[in-house]
């Protein structure tokens, strides 16, 4: 009976259903699969097993401490670890070990292992009591996100430096700064310092680079998914393994006065190789190692993470289609919205298959909820021909917003002491990315989607939001202004804020003067709640989903933010978001 109480919690926390995601995916390879093929696939178990449930009044004991306190922001207190936390059952494990050819990764959100197995072995595993599906890793034909410059868009030299009077010399990377407002933030001594990147690409195979000369020693840790060793430099020595990770690398994070400086060259980092890429065009990629890296990354207490990387085409099953860029379909963007759930900000890249046409072109993950997806444009914020278009097939505006993605400065993958320039959404998710690192050092206290708020408010088409550019080119000295705290506001204030359908649970440790406001997400406030009311310690408010006028909002993602004054004189701020569906 407790077995099923787990398997049932597990499928309310992850709100999807896995027969609906791949089991015609899987028919289909099956069929085509011959006797001793060495197929991938998912092993997805009904419950935790025996593991105990007491682990999750120990958060602690599951995860890292870094990771509790980011999970502070979003979680309440006593349920900072649910049953995704919790490890797989290690009998499950070794029972599926000992059918199939290799055992290639765990997933404790996901409840499964992803295994190479033949048919034969497959149809053994499909019988265990405990397996409660089985679907295919999606192995896709990842193409290159790099392109050289188009001839189209001549390359003027950039200022040396920034305007102000403390600038740094950004050398040819000023422009691609300078359109989202980076130098102004640099200029008050922010370079995200303290905060923890995760950076999951094909790894970094010129660590040696100049450009990571201070970097070196802010990196928490390495792992290669793809050949389980410490090091993201690939085994193989061939210019083309570990060159993107180069590239995307420096453009958040290089340092190089007078050559390149990246948005978040202060930050600390976590580096994952998820992707086995080779010199051609194509080269396969597969989702499990991303969710592996991603697990681990929160584990280490990760605040934001960069992916320029995206997944549509499969190997050796059949595609996916714009109908199931739903942000529920494929694990791997169900993954990206737990990491966002347990408060990590998301970045990845919206994709460079405008080309595909239809009525999306988007690429997994970048149909996740509650992640920054990013678009990308030229220097003057032009839309890049290539860059991926939305809505999702679930309606919502896809990407969210956009950043410099042509002639971006970036660090050579050959030479450590050469810069070069390159395209693609590869490189304006990095910029966005640091741009989420510089609003968390401003606002440590900051949710994932206020942040994800914040850069969609106060970017360039916040008020008329489309599924090119999304809510825009951010700003993130505005961003970061957006997020400001009333004086005397303590962001530290012990204040309990729950959303219960429509009603605002709060709890403060004296009675208060409260004002809550509902924002859109364009930052428009919808609807005053409170104004200056004076409550008890603990109290609640409900929303009948109406505007100030009287009229009914439409479906969608609303946030509120709590102001109060208490009886002693102190100050206390929250903020959260709610769904209204219609």
């Amino acid at each position: 009976m407790r077995n099923g109480i787990v398997g049932s919690l597990l499928a309310l926390l992850l709100g999807f259903s896995l027969s609906d995601a791949g089991g015609n995916r899987f028919n289909t390879m099956l069929k085509q699969a011959g006797p001793m093929d060495r197929l991938s696939c998912w092993v997805f178990f009904t419950d935790k097993g025996t593991t105990p449930l007491r682990k999750l009044s120990d958060p602690r004991s599951l995860v890292s401490e870094r990771s509790i306190q980011r999970r502070l922001k979003v979680l309440p207190a006593d349920r900072l670890v649910d049953e995704t936390d919790l490890p797989l059952e290690q009998r499950y494990v070794d029972q599926v070990a000992s059918l199939v050819t290799t055992v290639r990764q765990r997933s404790k959100w996901l409840n499964g292992v992803s295994v190479d197995a033949t048919p034969a072995q497959i149809a053994r595993v499909q019988e265990l009591p405990f397996v409660k599906e089985v679907q295919p890793v999606a192995r896709f034909l990842n193409k290159r996100s790099v392109d050289e410059p188009p001839s189209d868009e001549p390359l003027e030299p950039a200022p040396r430096k920034g305007s102000g009077t403390d600038s740094l010399d950004y050398g040819a990377s000023l422009t691609q700064l300078s359109s989202i407002n980076v130098p102004a933030v640099h200029n008050t001594g922010n370079s995200a310092q303290g905060i923890l990147i995760g950076v999951f690409d094909n790894g970094v195979r010129l660590l040696n680079h100049q450009a990571f000369d201070s970097l070196r020693s802010r990196i928490i840790a390495t792992y290669d998914f793809v050949d389980h060793k410490e090091s993201v430099v690939p085994n193989n020595p061939n210019a083309g393994y570990g060159s993107h990770g180069v590239i995307t690398l420096s453009a958040l994070a290089g340092y190089r006065p007078g050559q390149l400086i990246g948005p978040a060259y202060g930050a600390s980092f976590i580096l994952a190789r998820t992707e086995n890429d080779s010199a051609a065009d194509f080269y396969p990629s597969e989702e499990d190692n991303w969710i592996a890296a991603a697990e681990w990354a929160d584990s280490l207490g990760v605040q934001v993470t960069s992916t320029s990387l995206g997944y549509f085409e499969h190997v050796d099953a059949p595609d996916w289609t714009w109908q199931d860029m739903n942000g529920t379909t494929t694990a791997i963007s169900r993954a990206a919205t737990l990491a966002a759930r347990k408060g990590i900000v998301v970045v990845n890249s919206a994709g460079n298959d405008a080309d595909r046409g239809g009525p999306n072109t988007l690429v997994a993950p970048g149909d996740a909820d509650s992640i920054l997806t990013v678009g990308a444009v030229s220097s003057n914020g032009q839309i890049a021909s290539f860059s991926s278009y939305g809505p999702t097939s679930d309606g919502r505006i896809k990407p969210d917003v956009v950043a410099q993605g042509i002639f971006v400065r970036c660090a050579d993958a050959i030479d450590p002491t050469t810069y070069t320039y390159a395209n693609g959404t590869s490189l304006s998710c990095p910029l966005v990315a640091g741009a989420a690192a510089l609003i968390l050092k401003a606002h440590p206290a900051a949710k994932p989607m206020e942040v994800v708020n914040a850069l969609k408010g106060t970017a360039k088409n916040a008020a008329t939001p489309d599924n090119l550019y999304g809510w825009g080119l951010i700003d993130v000295l505005a961003a970061i202004n957006y997020l400001k705290a009333p004086a005397g506001v303590s962001s530290r204030a012990p204040l309990r804020t729950v959303i219960r359908g429509n009603t605002i649970q709060f709890s403060l440790p004296e009675p208060a003067t409260v004002t809550i406001r509902v924002f859109n997400i364009l930052g428009q406030e919808v609807r005053t709640l409170l104004n200056g009311v004076q409550t008890a310690a603990s109290s609640a408010v409900n929303w009948d989903a109406t505007a100030a006028d009287g009229r009914r909002v439409a479906s969608g993602i609303y946030f509120f933010r709590l102001e109060a004054k208490g009886v002693s004189g102190s100050s206390y701020l929250d903020a959260g978001k709610m769904m209204i569906l219609r």
